[in-house]
């Protein structure tokens, strides 16, 4: 039973440091907007910094606090995530293209697609 009355005093500590933290009432707590981004280097950039700092938090005690960011922190990924979806569905559709296009021996539209399917894929892959 003390368990289950810690676990509930967890809760509704957490739910009131993100409400603080926010500056929301706490039945608004659970819906961060999290960092935006912008463009696929933005989204690049979110998901390196903020996995990192994912992956430290849960190297320690997870407590109230910790599990506050983690909660923020997953709203920042969930953004970066689905802005490189929604580029990448965009360069299959360029590499596609050059699927296509090298089956009908149209060396200048697998020219043009290539390139900007190896551009927007280049933010991603280092240099070799």
């Amino acid at each position: 039973m003390r368990s289950v009355m810690t676990w509930q005093a967890s809760i509704i500590t957490l739910a009131i440091i993100i409400g603080a933290a926010t500056g929301s009432h706490a039945s608004e707590a659970d819906h961060f907007e999290g960092k935006p981004s912008e463009t696929v280097t933005e989204a690049v950039e979110n998901l390196s910094t903020h996995t990192d700092e994912l992956v430290a938090l849960t190297k320690s005690e997870l407590g109230p606090v910790e599990m506050a960011r983690v909660h923020e922190v997953t709203y920042t990924l969930e953004n970066a995530l689905a802005r490189i979806n929604e580029e990448y569905d965009s360069v299959a559709e360029a590499l596609e293209a050059v699927h296509q296009a090298s089956e009908r021996a149209d060396a200048d539209t697998v020219k043009v697609e290539t390139e900007a399917y190896a551009e927007a894929l280049s933010i991603l892959m280092p240099a070799n």
